[in-house]
């Protein structure tokens, strides 16, 4: 195989998915004038893909989760008409998203699909992959929370993994991977699939950096958001990653055009404040936001700090911790036990 890690900035190809990692950040809820510019915007940049939909996944709504006021056939007919020189997808979840939408979508012109999935349950999920992969010509496949998982385990769950698949994404789901860890697990799946993707947040500040570092590891898509807008502490900022490929060589992604779209979106994206606190303790303990919400309310039942929720949690869990575990971390902790031991005994 060819070492990718060899190749010059001029390679890296820059996924925008401020429409779908920054639904989160307007609780789903997007003024349709508004995605029509940006869609428009983005068409004339070298930005080579564009992710848009639901924040969680295709057909989220199913599962009781709450829908975007932009259901997926107005998505696609928002993108066909405004992205005609840029091939555009959605994101998927094996427990709600059915092949057969992933099928209707890609008949209106989606071209791309990313089927999200924690590394534990990658095996468990590949019917599910193959199925998707007869229906859409282009699948990648997102380990969120690729760090909780150690990387010569999460290698070992991806065999199966064929060229049915076309590329394979290193997701930084807590925003806790430091540049040593990137390069560490995107080096590795990239010793092993030719394309390789990273998705970072920014709970520490090193969301820019981290992709950058993961291009240099062996990345060939990497993702941003404009002014940085995504879920909890948001994304690596598409203009500054773009900014830094100029001043590291030449402006391959029209800077100047995508900063201008980033102000667009600061201007028109009413963001939802996030706690500074917890996003912080995510990224170190290893909490994903989405349990946020769940840990402040059993710390504030039980009495307890969220700090301690997380750590007696992760003890539970061993890795990666699920709403089952977070109560019983909340009831061994009203019972008096010691969260940290727990942690070490575990």
């Amino acid at each position: 195989m060819t070492d990718s890690r060899s190749r010059a900035m001029s390679e890296m190809e820059l996924l925008d998915c401020t429409l779908r990692d920054g639904a989160y950040a307007v609780d789903f809820e997007f003024d349709e004038n508004f995605v029509a510019e940006l869609l428009a915007g983005l068409n004339e940049t070298p930005v080579s893909k564009v992710e848009i939909g639901h924040g969680i996944g295709l057909e989220a709504e199913q599962t009781g989760i709450k829908a975007g006021n932009i259901d997926h056939f107005a998505w696609c007919e928002l993108a066909r008409s405004a992205l005609s020189a840029k091939p555009w997808g959605m994101f998927a979840q094996p427990e709600f998203t059915r092949p057969a939408t992933v099928r209707r979508m890609c008949d209106r012109g989606m071209s791309f699909i990313r089927v999200g999935v924690e590394p534990d349950r990658v095996q468990e999920h590949l019917p599910y992959l193959r199925q998707v992969a007869d229906v859409c010509g282009e699948v990648y496949l997102n380990l969120m929370k690729s760090s909780a998982m150690p990387i010569d385990r999460l290698l070992g769950t991806l065999d199966g993994i064929g060229p049915e698949i076309a590329g394979v994404y290193v997701v930084d789901s807590y925003g806790a991977m430091t540049p040593e860890t990137v390069q560490e697990y995107v080096s590795a799946v990239a010793d092993r699939y030719p394309v390789v993707g990273f998705h970072g947040h920014d709970n520490l500040g090193l969301a820019n950096i981290n992709t950058v570092t993961a291009f240099r590891a062996g990345a060939t898509l990497v993702d941003g958001t404009l002014n940085g807008i995504g879920r909890g502490s948001g994304n690596a900022a598409t203009e500054s990653l773009a900014a830094i490929i100029n001043i590291m060589g030449r402006d391959r992604f029209a800077y100047q055009e995508l900063a201008e779209l980033a102000e667009l979106c600061r201007v028109n994206m009413k963001v939802i404040g996030q706690g500074r606190t917890m996003q912080v303790l995510g990224a170190v303990i290893g909490i994903h936001s989405g349990f946020f919400p769940l840990v402040e309310e059993l710390a504030d039942k039980h009495h307890t700090d969220p700090a301690q929720l997380m750590e007696t949690a992760v003890g539970v869990a061993g890795e990666s911790p699920r709403a089952a575990d977070f109560h019983a971390a909340a009831a061994r902790i009203a019972d008096g036990d010691n969260p940290r031991y727990l942690q070490l005994a575990n």
